[in-house]
């Protein structure tokens, strides 16, 4: 009995070591993020915090991980290797965020605040035209249309 108390106690020992031989080769960081609203500072459920490393050279890495956010807007996630970070904020009705990180304390934390979605740009559209068009309408002479009810003359 003592014999296989020992052995358990052996493993155990070795178990430990192992455990921190691994954390002493690679630091790791705890990354906590809080997803809100620009406009209002409320948090945003459910969006999407994508994290790539990033290598030397600037090039993602393949594969990654996504986390989701709570209904408070928080999501976190323990065992990011130190270095380079690329991260990404991805939620319906929103603007996709993108920004480099450098993982280099044991604990970071990170505010994102989404932004809606701006109006799109066309070399298409003409405000000076529209402007042009305005002054058209004030130059115009016609009279004004005569009134559907009136009795013929």
């Amino acid at each position: 009995m003592k014999m296989i108390g020992c052995t358990l106690l052996l493993f155990a020992l070795v178990g430990a070591a192992a455990a921190q031989r691994d954390k002493t080769e690679e630091p790791t960081s705890v990354l906590t993020f809080l997803i809100i609203k620009e406009d209002n500072g409320k948090p945003v459920r459910n969006a999407a915090v994508v994290m790539h490393p990033v290598n030397a050279g600037g090039k993602q890495s393949r594969g990654g991980l996504e986390l989701k956010t709570d209904a408070d807007g928080k999501t976190s996630f323990d065992g990011i290797p130190y270095g380079k970070l690329r991260v990404q904020v991805l939620a319906n009705g929103f603007q996709t965020f993108g920004e480099d990180y450098d993982v280099n304390q044991g604990k970071m934390n990170f505010t994102v605040k989404l932004k809606r979605p701006q109006g799109q740009y066309s070399i298409y559209q003409n405000d000076a035209g529209a402007k042009n068009n305005d002054k058209d309408k004030k130059d115009d002479k016609t009279p004004p249309p005569s009134d559907p009810n009136a009795k013929p003359q």
